[in-house]
């Protein structure tokens, strides 16, 4: 039964991995996983992830760059979707390390290398990730496009192709709004969503180019601007404009737009986000002044032992980064 709610802890989590992960392949980004923090840098990983008993289980690794192998790769656009991809891998790969370190607790084991055979079998996770596919693609495409049909029979104003996808995407981010919001209810969310504050109190005391410590990082506020909240938030605001392009009538029409359409927003919402971190004040920085609102949701303020075992796993990334030659430069 335990071995159940453990699986179940990772498949709600999974759901939650676009918001929790920030997808960046030349700066340090992470991730809040189950009692943990992953970190990432540009050529290296690593995970650090609390016991029960207090004890930190941590581990890292070599990490190459999708455009390391194929300059392509790097093109604007296309490499926020190959990063993002890349990204969601490695989240799910972290999760599923921090799922069986409680699994190990539970059975009295110890805990193995992410490549090693784990308790969390590979057809499970197989399952978990086509349930959350679909999941996403059901909840966020499928239903707020019925639902706006609907609505165009009894409001002959959304004929208008403008207005038709705006409610379109006013239902979207609702159904966003009211899943963020409802499954932190559980105490296992609420959780990961503190270690996602720890990741990015970490972050954010890393960037400043100073020692990073628990007080330093303690003093930083939870929201990020390189946030897969506001990089989601983002992509729904986008995806208004987008799908009003497309004179398409037909309701099948609409729901295919919506399934070919995502990787050239992807790519468009990354290089937003990607260029709003860099300039805070700029123009486009509004469009992520939502992610960031909706952060006070995702992210909450951690303890300090939560926000050191964040800069634990920061840790364990930089010492792979520096033993690969690899230099960050913080800007």
């Amino acid at each position: 039964m335990r071995y159940w709610k453990q699986y179940l802890r990772l498949l709600a989590a999974t759901q939650l991995l676009p918001a929790l992960e920030s997808g960046e392949e030349t700066l340090v980004g992470g991730q809040a996983v189950l009692e943990g923090v992953m970190m990432r840098t540009p050529h290296a990983w690593g995970i650090a992830v609390r016991k029960q008993s207090g004890e930190m289980v941590s581990y890292s690794d070599a990490l190459e760059r999708p455009s390391d192998k194929r300059k392509w790769m790097g093109w604007p656009v296309i490499r926020g979707v190959v990063t993002l991809g890349y990204a969601m891998m490695l989240g799910f790969r972290a999760l599923k390390f921090s799922a069986n370190v409680a699994l190990g607790e539970m059975t009295g084991g110890t805990e193995a290398k992410p490549e090693e055979k784990l308790e969390i079998s590979g057809w499970m996770a197989t399952a978990n990730i086509i349930l959350s596919l679909g999941f996403f693609i059901v909840i966020y495409k499928f239903l707020p496009l019925l639902a706006a049909t609907g609505l165009k029979h009894t409001f002959p104003a959304l004929d208008n192709r403008v207005l038709f996808n705006l409610v379109d995407g006013v239902i979207r981010i609702g159904l966003f709004l009211l899943f963020v919001w409802g499954i932190a209810r559980a105490r296992d969310i609420h959780r990961v969503y503190e270690y996602h504050g720890a990741e990015h109190k970490t972050v954010f005391a890393f960037e400043t180019g100073e020692p990073v410590d628990v007080p330093r990082a303690q003093s930083f506020v939870t929201w990020h601007p390189r946030c897969g909240t506001s990089f989601l938030m983002t992509v729904m605001l986008i995806c208004i404009v987008v799908y009003s392009l497309f004179p398409i009538d037909s309701f099948w029409g609409k729901f295919a737009l919506r399934i070919a359409a995502l990787p050239f927003i992807a790519g468009i919402s990354y290089e937003l986000i990607r260029y709003a971190a860099r300039k805070r004040n700029s123009l486009f920085a509004m469009l992520t002044k939502p992610g960031l609102w909706l952060q006070r949701i995702t992210t909450q303020p951690p303890a300090d032992e939560q926000v050191a075992c964040a800069i634990q796993a920061l840790d364990c990334a930089l010492e792979v980064e520096k033993r690969n030659g690899g230099e960050l430069v913080i800007a």
